[in-house]
């Protein structure tokens, strides 16, 4: 019964990612994964084109891109009803304070589950595009990792104050481009005192934390978030959903087994996840509510449980 909450396709997220969004609803199905949620890009602003993306990628054609989404995303709930849930949602970019409007637009546009709150840029560049971009960044940042790690963690601040997210994605993305991945972030004291400081106000509006494989995929010790920051969380009381970020099918519950032996290491013992449901039925139990997503449902699930299930007996990610 494996979880994914973070997921990408070729056919709306063309360039960065790969395959059919029906091709990959399929492959979650035949690895028995019993949530995968949907959460292509929400729409940009033209002057935050990342470079290879040309004038054709203007904002008229993302705002019909994600119309074309919303309405393949409810086929293929329909389709696969029975078979797999399929929650709904977006994943928003917050890149300067107007990126809020653009974020709210969505929302009330279409009937989104929710959706997945990240912070990709860091004083409006890129901080995971490429090094180059990235050591522009932390050149406007004054020049060092922790400087550019304390304004990313204030651009996340001013992100989740401004919009709440129902679920945080990859909440030290900042990391992945930076000299040491893997360092503990207890050592940068102003660092970490701001992701206190968030994770304080993750806890009191009642947002999910994501734990995102993607970072061990890519090489990281630890997944997003890293090991200290999971157990400070814990903490606070703050809940955790599973994601793998997937831009493809290769991509889709990779490196779970070792994701899901770090969750159980950290003292996780349940993760959340996320459903669809008719407004009527009944709200959050184990959280706050929000009006804004009046289908968005949650469950439980043990993780011992999910470690010994037909998924992991059958599947073995490096």
């Amino acid at each position: 019964m494996p979880h994914s909450h973070h997921s990408h396709s070729g056919q709306f997220c063309p360039g960065h990612a790969r395959d059919s969004l029906d091709a990959i609803v399929q492959h979650a199905i035949s690895l028995h994964m019993t949530v995968f949620a949907l959460t292509e890009h929400m729409p940009r602003h033209d002057i935050d084109r990342y470079p290879d993306e040309g004038p054709e990628h203007d904002l008229t054609h993302q705002l019909a891109n994600e119309e074309a989404y919303f309405k393949e995303a409810l086929r293929m709930r329909e389709k696969y009803r029975g078979q797999i849930e399929i929650p709904i949602g977006f994943e928003s970019d917050w890149i300067r304070p107007e990126s809020a409007d653009l974020i709210r637009q969505s929302i009330d546009r279409y009937g989104f589950d929710f959706f997945m709150g990240s912070v990709h840029h860091v004083h409006t560049v890129p901080i995971d595009y490429n090094q180059e971009m990235y050591h522009e960044a932390r050149r406007i940042a004054g020049g060092t990792d922790e400087r550019l790690f304390g304004d990313y963690f204030d651009a996340q601040l001013g992100m989740l104050k401004s919009v709440r997210p129902p679920v945080v994605g990859h909440f030290d993305l900042i990391r992945l481009k930076s000299d040491d991945p893997n360092q503990n972030l207890q050592g940068l004291k102003g660092v970490w005192e701001r992701v206190l400081r968030n994770l304080d106000f993750i806890a009191k509006y009642g947002g999910i934390l994501e734990i995102n494989s993607s970072a061990v995929r890519k090489g990281m010790d630890d997944p997003y978030p890293k090991r200290e920051v999971c157990q400070a969380a814990l903490e606070k009381g703050i809940r955790f959903c599973l994601s793998d970020d997937s831009h493809g099918i290769d991509h889709i519950a990779h490196s779970y087994d070792r994701v899901l032996q770090f969750v159980e290491q950290v003292g996780i013992q349940s993760l959340t996840s996320l459903k669809h449901g008719e407004p009527s039925d009944n709200v959050d139990k184990n959280g706050t509510t929000d009006e804004r997503f009046p289908t968005l449902r949650f469950g439980q699930v043990d993780v011992g449980t999910l470690r010994q299930n037909k998924f992991s007996q059958s599947t073995k990610y490096a």
